[in-house]
């Protein structure tokens, strides 16, 4: 470890492990899948722990139907009642925006098939150093680490020179409805660090996603003379063949700093729905899925990439010509996200991690739409480093090492220290 400050190697003592995992725990018992009544209850939570630790503190209702109608905002994929803003910040004795802000996300997915989990998704348990639940590692475990680091400040009596805020937002799974709100409400500072798993990396990049609905038209006949009929089923396995093709053309020459992922711009089918009766040749098709934007690519640029592939099919198809695909956009819309280049934000965050005993820690791009192309078209540098693997996100072996939360706090403590300076 480096020469820490006295300021520095009293907040690093102050980190509290045991503190952490309660909070966490509790966290993870709140089960805040988005549109439901938890997701405001979480925000609720978040608020409470932010004013006892001494922020000053923001919660406010986001108002749902500016958010439907503004045309710059992210689009939602689930119905919400209610939604919460919360943001919490330590004041600086000089004032001012902060110096640095942490972003979390505390709405969750469905947990899916409950069988296939080895205990209540929303029963936190401890097994091997590691907390299992839905939305243990994506992303309240990062949360934590985030407010374990401004407890430790307040602990060790660790007076800031210019504020720190937390950002507790909802709806990032389905569009970044929260942040969204956040940044419009008029809340920024001068960067960003979401602390997303990123299993032992820093992610500096994000592709965008965009949701899509395709609606295939065939001509019904009783199955028994299905040579009469035109099976939307049929059109749509041949046309699904030349989306495959489309998607990996779109992979070619993505930034190294993607890796070894196959498929950083993926298109997806997640749903399709056909046919009313078994015995007839279903007429209509309606798939939706899941589509990937390449860095840099302008939203609308890659809207019309897809339409234009799926027009282009058409045209060439003897059915299809006539009776071309439909290609609506709906639910939420990621944009691409980048840290801006030559930010002192990497360096910096890489330093707190090798101090406190994090060792190398690599430049990475994640394929998942995320919060970081909010701040980042906001102006703030941005970037992701937290607790766990995002490859256990939305899997019933969800679950964040323990040990990862609190390494993770110590990094952002320090960071906190000398982005804010002490007074």
């Amino acid at each position: 470890m480096a020469d820490l400050t006295a300021a520095e190697a009293r907040v690093l003592s102050a980190v509290d492990a045991t503190w952490a995992t309660d909070r966490l725990a509790r966290l993870v018992a709140v089960p805040s899948v988005g549109g439901t009544a938890a997701e405001a209850e979480v925000q609720h939570l978040v608020a409470d722990w932010l004013d006892e630790l001494g922020c000053d503190v923001d919660r406010w209702p986001i108002d749902l139907a500016a958010a439907a109608a503004a045309p710059d905002a992210p689009g939602q994929e689930v119905d919400r009642d209610e939604a919460w803003g919360v943001v919490g910040t330590l004041p600086g004795v000089d004032g001012g925006d902060p110096a640095l802000v942490f972003c979390g996300h505390t709405d969750v997915v469905p947990p899916g098939d409950r069988d296939r989990w080895t205990g209540d998704p929303f029963v936190p348990r401890i097994s091997g150093g590691e907390l299992h639940g839905r939305g243990a590692c994506d992303m309240k475990g990062g949360l934590v680490s985030a407010l374990a680091a401004l407890a430790a400040i307040r602990t060790a009596g660790v007076r800031l020179a210019r504020p720190v805020a937390l950002h507790a937002v909802v709806g990032e799974e389905d569009g970044g409805l929260g942040a969204w709100a956040t940044l419009v409400r008029g809340h920024r500072g001068d960067a960003c660090v979401i602390p997303e798993p990123t299993h032992g990396s820093v992610t500096t990049a994000a592709a965008g996603a965009l949701t899509f609905r395709l609606r295939v038209h065939g001509a019904a006949a009783h199955a028994a003379m299905r040579d009469r009929g035109v099976s939307a089923v049929e059109l749509f396995a041949a046309l699904h063949a030349d989306l495959l093709a489309f998607e990996a053309e779109r992979q070619l020459g993505a930034d190294p700093r993607f890796g070894e992922a196959r498929y950083p711009f993926g298109l997806s089918i997640g749903t399709v729905h056909a046919g009313d009766w078994a015995s007839t040749v279903p007429d209509l098709l309606v798939a939706e899925g899941r589509y990937g934007v390449r860095l840099g690519e302008p939203v609308a640029v890659a809207q019309q990439a897809l339409t234009g592939r799926v027009a282009a099919f058409c045209s060439g198809h003897p059915w299809l010509s006539a009776h071309p695909v439909e290609v609506d956009w709906t639910g939420g819309s990621f944009a691409s996200g980048e840290l801006t280049p030559g930010s002192e934000l990497l360096p910096e965050v890489r330093a707190a991690l090798a101090d406190v005993g994090a060792g190398p820690v690599p430049e990475r791009a994640v394929a998942a739409g995320t919060d970081l192309r909010l701040y980042a078209a906001a102006g703030i540098p941005t970037l992701h480093y937290g607790p766990g693997d995002l490859n256990l996100a939305h899997a019933p072996a969800e679950r964040v090492p323990l040990a990862e939360v609190v390494t993770a706090a110590r990094a952002f403590a320090l960071l906190t220290l000398r982005r804010c300076g002490t007074a």
